[in-house]
């Protein structure tokens, strides 16, 4: 009896020993595989979420962004436009998708602004998404249609102070980076303009074109192909120094209008969670294809001057810009449901 007791007893602990090595080369295998499947990635098609529709200055990044990147990481890149909401729909979108590296989001200046005015956001513009690097900066330029009898900010002031809410200008939608620039620029200059929102750059510049809006505080890769071409009038840059690509436009406060610096930013980020190895590739072969003179090029065409800094440096800027962004926003009293 003593002898099948002790049989019995070694038969339960072989039992729970085989289920703990089984359990433990369980556990072994799916983190190998999960290491393999980081180490390979990516394995199919990365999306880029655009947040605004085909033509704006978002759009035009991005694909720069895609034609170059791809090649650099084996796969192609899809540009899937979600345009609405202050470029917050798009992000909505994004935050939710799986943290495995094939869902981006080419986010920007507009996110840290509507992490302030928008008060039912279903995502947190920091705690939802990863900083991969800032792919370019583009000055905001204060423009108006060629054919206007506005050829300078005093004649703007003049003109608004005479005619209140006559004027018009455009935005990106209720939130974005030019609805900010337009209250705080009424707040400095005393004035008052109508605001008109749109789903994006190129909705509006098309109607700025086509005379139905007076002007636009948009930025250089939305309005410098139509400056150069003479179809826009530019005022004024919204930069503290004149901008390289239009060394011949006084900035805002050179026009009498000191205090209002807001450039437009444009970088990608994954949702939180995405695995650090997958987040340091997409860094390290991003900052790679920025440094090339094809990629430069491409960008300062459209105006915009490259950056890639570090993951760190970025979550730090999203961090100032939505401090920054949420005095401004308090005094000018905006707030979009």
């Amino acid at each position: 009896m003593h002898q099948s007791l002790s049989q019995t007893f070694l038969r339960q602990h072989l039992k729970t020993w085989g289920l703990a090595v089984l359990t433990l080369f369980t556990s072994l295998t799916l983190v190998a595989n999960t290491a393999s499947a980081q180490s390979n990635w990516p394995t199919r098609p990365i999306t880029i979420i655009v947040p605004f529709p085909p033509g704006g200055a978002t759009d035009i990044l991005a694909r720069a962004v895609a034609s170059r990147l791809g090649p650099v990481l084996g796969q192609p890149i899809i540009i899937d436009y979600k345009p609405g909401a202050g470029a917050t729909l798009g992000a909505a979108i994004a935050a939710k998708a799986p943290a495995d590296g094939y869902t981006l989001l080419m986010g920007a200046v507009h996110h840290t602004i509507a992490a302030n005015v928008y008060k039912n956001l279903s995502y947190d513009f920091q705690k939802d998404f990863v900083p991969i690097t800032v792919v370019g900066v583009l000055p905001n330029v204060l423009v108006v249609n060629a054919n206007s009898s506005i050829y300078n900010v005093k004649d703007l002031i003049a003109l608004a102070k005479k005619e209140p809410n006559k004027l018009s200008y455009g935005s990106n939608g209720n939130g974005a980076a030019q609805h900010l620039i337009g209250t705080q620029f009424q707040m400095l200059t005393d004035t008052e303009l109508l605001h008109v929102p749109y789903k994006g750059s190129a909705p509006l510049t098309t109607d700025l074109l086509g005379g139905q809006i007076d002007m636009s505080f948009d930025a250089t890769a939305s309005t410098l192909p139509h400056i150069k071409s003479g179809k826009l009038r530019p005022l004024a840059v919204i930069t503290p120094k004149r901008s390289i690509f239009l060394p011949q436009v006084p900035t805002l406060a050179e026009a009498g209008v000191p205090g209002l610096n807001i450039t437009t930013w444009f970088g990608l980020l994954a949702p939180a969670g995405t695995p650090k190895p997958i987040v340091n590739k997409l860094h390290n072969a991003l900052v790679k294809v920025m440094q090339t003179p094809e990629f430069k090029a491409q960008l300062e065409e459209a105006g915009a001057e490259p950056i890639g800094n570090t993951q760190e440096e970025m979550a730090k800027q999203i961090s100032d810009e939505i401090e920054k962004f949420g005095n401004i926003v308090r005094i000018g009293k905006i707030t979009v449901n």
